[in-house]
């Protein structure tokens, strides 16, 4: 079991089965948000049927304000949109979190086998990364990479921009991205 954490004077656990629902609905914006609790039911981690219709809309919102930033932008305002579009809805609001996928490989991305010296993370790997973890949840959840990988491949063609990654070594870190957003 978790250790217990005070939150609006009352104490929760992180066991869901251990969390009073009606305390819930009327703990702060915040602590409720940390829960991930359904704003109606008060449930933590609970994800109603609206979450799709929310996170189309949502993604399609943030790929046109994307647009702005070109291709790359996109493709990531696209997931962002899904994101926050999801959260009025929430299982698209799950499936990917931009942010931090990003600060993620930003931190890792020099660890990796394909890594060569020289590449630049903003120029060169995020685009490589972003093909993977971006179009992830457009997939069903037991999809396999190497099964969508010539859609995946046009993605790189339209985001790449001045990456100076071919396919072969973009599509490496485009699975590791793809396989950590499952």
């Amino acid at each position: 079991m978790a250790d217990p954490e005070v939150v609006d004077r009352r104490v929760v656990t992180n066991d869901p089965s251990n969390i009073d629902r009606s305390e819930v609905k009327h703990m702060s914006k915040e602590t409720r948000k940390d829960l991930n609790a359904d704003i109606i039911t008060g449930e933590p981690g609970s994800h109603p049927v609206g979450t799709t219709v929310g996170g189309v809309g949502g993604a399609i919102a943030g790929a046109a304000i994307g647009s702005m930033a070109g291709p790359l932008g996109t493709l990531i305002g696209g997931a962002i949109g899904a994101v926050a579009g999801g959260t009025a809805g929430h299982a698209s609001a799950e499936a990917i979190d931009p942010t931090r996928e990003e600060a993620y490989w930003r931190a890792e991305h020099a660890n990796v086998g394909y890594y060569k010296d020289g590449y630049e993370f903003d120029r060169d790997m995020h685009p490589a990364y972003a093909v993977g973890y971006a179009n992830r949840a457009r997939y069903p959840a037991d999809a396999n990479f190497d099964d969508h990988e010539a859609d995946l491949r046009r993605s790189w063609e339209e985001v790449k921009g001045e990456s100076r990654m071919e396919w072969n070594d973009a599509r490496m870190a485009s699975r590791d991205a793809w396989n950590r957003a499952r």
